[in-house]
């Protein structure tokens, strides 16, 4: 039987696994403190996790095993890093602190949402994240908001690109999102276009690396959008083989980072993501909504970069090139990088992260009467 004070749920199918992939290595690290394991709900996404990560992967698939497994195991604090449905068949244990640490850090809509009530607490990023969730909720208590940075960010990875001597600009659009709200892909108007345009500034290598549900869309317009860009890299490709356009359709998107100069991105997590660990380096943020105003005001990074949409991206190859030469928007990516992440550095955020599960795990057993240690736990 699983032995393990800290558990990490997960209750969706392989599609969304790499929402807790992403968390895995770190993970493993809270394991050296902690006793750590994971409970999946679907057969075959219990299968991928365990080629994974070396923690122990159970699986509980029904309701009743779902208790019986709480019984048992009774955990001090459950990980959450989606907002599943079925996530409210865990929530009915209550004899464990339950945390929200979510799969990344965007202004998208869906994160900060009713779902964080639910939650004992929820880790967040920085400040950025607590205004998001002030502004968008009503009656939130924000004591329940943790800030930890981004302990992925943390992580050494060993690099996916080949080197080359070119300057390179990596476009990563996120996906559709499960409803029009949320919806912030570019695949599927401008994408085509951006392509073309990065392809046609002189000296530059283009890396195309898609969230992994565009790779996997049923929505035709994305579909189809998808194919035209591959189409357009291995056009690009076959005419300058020297030149190393490539599409990276799996592996760890921070994993290329370091290798690109220029990140062309819609709204979405790796946008903030490149603000962290590559603030000194431009970036172009699509509007799909074309609404400059509603953009600058809910999505913060797109004050320090140059915004994209469809009546202006036929200027993109001339605007690529200059700011790979002369980059203006730098020092306001450094305030931005605070408002997002206040001061951390690379490494702080996974030692935030620990020790705030620490002190959950210890609060759980004082709430119980089975510690003396009367641990606060402070937003």
């Amino acid at each position: 039987m699983l032995d393990a004070s800290i558990l990490a749920y997960f209750a969706d199918d392989t599609t969304r696994t790499y929402q807790l992939v992403q968390w895995l290595p770190v993970l493993e690290q809270l394991a050296e403190q902690q006793h750590v394991g994971v409970v999946a709900r679907d057969p075959e996404a219990a299968a991928l996790l365990r080629t994974r990560t070396s923690l122990p992967v159970v699986l509980a698939e029904s309701f009743p095993e779902l208790t019986e497994l709480y019984a048992v195991v009774d955990p001090k604090v459950v990980l959450y890093v989606n907002n599943s449905m079925l996530n409210f068949q865990s929530l009915l244990h209550g004899r464990a602190l339950h945390v929200h640490v979510n799969h990344g850090e965007s202004d998208k809509q869906s994160m900060a949402s009713n779902n964080a009530k639910a939650y004992d607490r929820v880790f967040v990023a920085g400040e950025a994240a607590v205004q998001r969730h002030v502004a968008g909720l009503l009656e939130l208590d924000t004591r329940r908001l943790v800030r930890v940075g981004r302990p992925q960010l943390d992580l050494q990875r060993e690099p996916l690109l080949e080197p080359s001597s070119r300057r390179t600009v990596l476009y990563a659009p996120t996906w559709e999102g499960d409803a029009e709200y949320n919806d912030y892909t570019s695949v599927d108007t401008i994408g085509a276009d951006v392509v073309r345009a990065v392809l046609a500034v002189p000296g530059v290598r283009l890396v195309y690396k898609p969230h992994p549900k565009v790779v996997t869309s049923e929505t035709p317009a994305v579909r189809d959008g998808h194919r035209v860009i591959l189409a357009l890299l291995d056009k690009a490709a076959r005419r300058d083989p020297e030149a190393g356009h490539v599409a990276v359709l799996a592996g760890d998107i921070l994993a290329l980072m370091p290798d690109c100069d220029a990140m062309v991105t819609d709204v979405s997590s790796v946008g903030l993501d490149w603000l962290y660990l590559r603030t000194e380096r431009p970036i172009f943020i699509t509007d799909r909504h074309h609404d400059a105003e509603r953009l600058r005001q809910e999505v913060p990074v797109s004050r320090c970069a140059d915004v994209i949409d469809s009546v202006d991206v036929s200027a993109l190859s001339e605007l690529v090139a200059a700011r790979l030469d002369h980059d203006e928007h730098h020092l306001a990516r450094v305030a931005m990088r605070h408002h997002y992440f206040d001061d951390l550095q690379v490494g702080d955020s996974t030692l935030r992260f620990l020790d705030a599960v620490a002190e959950l795990a210890a609060r759980r057993d004082h709430l119980l009467g089975e510690t003396a240690v009367d641990t606060a736990i402070t937003a």
